[in-house]
């Protein structure tokens, strides 16, 4: 990604384009573990309809074993589709932004413009997408000991929910998911520009040629471990929202009644009763799956855009 605003129009739907397949391919490889941290995140110790794990592992093989593989695989579609969407919409809006900014600047953005870029592109596919990962929370939480009705796939969770929970049960945890994709995605970006940067002027300070082409300074090794990188940052500062919007966004028992009311609750009850460490329960599964996972994202991103600018050149 270059640190200053791309020029032409036309190079928005690349962006996108390039997001989108980078989304694909992160959630496609890494989804188990997506399933693992979710069931770790939820689990609070205090409820019997949810099963328990020792750790990442015993997690694995417990749903391979009980649940097969369709277990690992649960919420697959919205996971695909939210994920494909999110990361999509948030190159795109990511790019419209730092065009904005670019124009009342010298082309290059500054550290903070990078942040504010990457702050308002989370905000608005949090905003987007927060009825997909509702949907694909509530599938990966189904087990054989769920006490309710298990929906049967995507469309009858979005219309079971519509209909028992009504409209606005799709936006559960939307506060929590807001400060995530906010904060989370301009650390990432940040620290992911910043480092970048650092990279290729290292990298020109050594190279014999001169005036090179800052994007053919880098390979694929540079885009994974910046990509891991800036993602750990990321993690490791954001993760208790993680845990505060699935909690949020369980479904509610036999009587309708939700676990949790509201973001305050949350804190409150977990606070009390698991101290710290309930706010970064399955963080082990989260690091294994997103740690190789944004590096993957970034290598497919950066080589699916040197693909297609030649073609928006040549346009």
């Amino acid at each position: 990604m270059s640190t200053e605003a791309p020029k032409r129009h036309k190079w928005q739907w690349e962006n996108a384009t390039a997001g989108a397949a980078a989304g694909f391919a992160t959630v496609a490889v890494m989804y188990p573990l997506d399933v693992v941290r979710t069931r770790f995140q939820v689990n609070d110790g205090r409820v019997s309809h949810l099963p328990s794990y020792k750790n990442t592992a015993h997690a694995v093989f417990t749903i391979a074993r009980s649940e097969g593989l369709r277990g690992l695989y649960a919420g697959f579609l919205p996971g695909t589709l939210g994920s494909t969407i999110s990361w999509g919409l948030y190159f795109f809006f990511y790019d419209k932004a730092k065009q904005r900014y670019a124009r009342n600047g010298e082309g290059k953005l500054s550290p903070g413009l990078h942040l504010a870029s990457a702050a308002e592109a989370g905000g608005l596919v949090c905003l987007c997408t927060n009825p997909v990962w509702l949907v694909k929370t509530r599938l990966q939480l189904q087990s054989p000991l769920h006490q309710t009705r298990p929906y049967s796939g995507l469309y009858d969770a979005f219309r079971t929910i519509t209909r028992e929970e009504g409209f606005s049960a799709l936006y559960r945890g939307i506060v929590p998911g807001l400060l995530l994709q906010v904060s989370h995605g301009a650390i990432q970006f940040t620290a992911y520009e910043e480092l970048r940067k650092v990279i290729i002027d290292f990298k020109s300070k050594r190279s014999t040629f001169h005036n090179q082409n800052p994007d053919k300074l880098l390979n694929s090794v540079d885009y994974a471990v910046l990509g891991a990188t800036s993602k750990l940052a990321a993690i490791l500062l954001t993760y208790p929202f993680q845990v505060m919007r699935s909690r949020l966004q369980q479904r509610p028992s036999g009587d309708g009644v939700p676990r949790y009311m509201d973001t305050w609750h949350v804190v409150k009850e977990t606070a009390r009763f698991e101290g710290i460490r309930g706010f970064y329960k399955g963080i082990t599964a989260n690091l294994l799956k997103n740690a190789p996972a944004s590096s993957i994202t970034f290598i497919v991103y950066e080589n699916v855009l040197k693909f297609l600018k030649p073609t928006i050149r040549n346009d």
